[in-house]
């Protein structure tokens, strides 16, 4: 138990180097510094982080969707990074980046979670706004916000953690730079249309409790449909 408990403050030590002193935890994964470890203590916070995120939304419906949103949210992070992964890491190899895999691995995992410490942070509003109205289409809305602003911050970090992280200086950065830009507009797209191929999150009310649904349609699409549901255009 003890050993346990040590463990998981050991995770979450990293977590909290790397949101106090940014640039040296950057500046470690520049160095190869301590890598596994920090790879495997920000997949456990996270994830960890992300699930309770995902069982908030998911209890407007069921226990049972409490349960698997939890699981399927940590998941839509994590198999997004694997799907965009190779193609940030080789494509940089390309035009003369040095780093590892692991390297890009635990950049990208810095701006996972920052997103997830920020999903963690507004939970208590959500849960709020799941207490107070039953508007499906409002809450769904609500959501999109939150992930979409958590999702830019998050991206954010990235960008500025690319300049600390990958050399710039030599010959095909600024190609390796335009790269970077493009990547994280794949990611955006893969991981918004992803999380609409693994709803349900929340679970439509008064409907049976669905693992998952046909696929049909995309996100862009349903989301013009909330937002015209919400403000009366049929």
């Amino acid at each position: 138990m003890i050993e346990r408990k040590s463990g998981g403050v050991k995770y979450f030590a990293v977590l909290i180097e790397l949101l106090r002193e940014r640039q040296i935890f950057l500046e470690e994964i520049r160095q190869g510094v301590r890598l596994q470890s920090k790879i495997i203590s920000l997949l456990v916070c996270s994830s960890l982080f992300i699930a309770m995120y995902g069982g908030i939304i998911g209890a407007y419906h069921s226990w049972m969707q409490a349960l698997s949103s939890a699981v399927k949210l940590p998941a839509l992070y994590l198999i997004t990074l694997l799907i965009c992964l190779p193609t940030l890491f080789f494509a940089n190899i390309i035009f003369g980046s040095k780093r590892t895999f692991g390297q890009y691995f635990a950049l990208v995992l810095t701006a996972v979670s920052v997103t997830s410490v920020l999903l963690f942070s507004f939970a208590p509003v959500t849960l709020f706004f799941l207490m107070t109205t039953n508007n499906y289409q409002f809450l769904i809305l609500l959501n999109v916000i939150v992930f979409a602003l958590t999702g830019f911050i998050g991206v954010s970090s990235l960008y500025n953690a690319t300049h600390v992280v990958l050399e710039q200086e030599d010959q095909g950065s600024k190609t390796r730079n335009k790269i970077i830009q493009a990547w994280l507009f794949l990611y955006a797209f893969v991981g918004s249309q992803l999380g609409w191929t693994l709803r349900p999150f929340f679970g439509t009310p008064d409907s049976v409790f669905q693992l998952f649904r046909e696929r049909e349609g995309n996100f862009y699409l349903s989301l013009l449909q909330s937002l015209g549901y919400l403000l009366g255009i049929r």
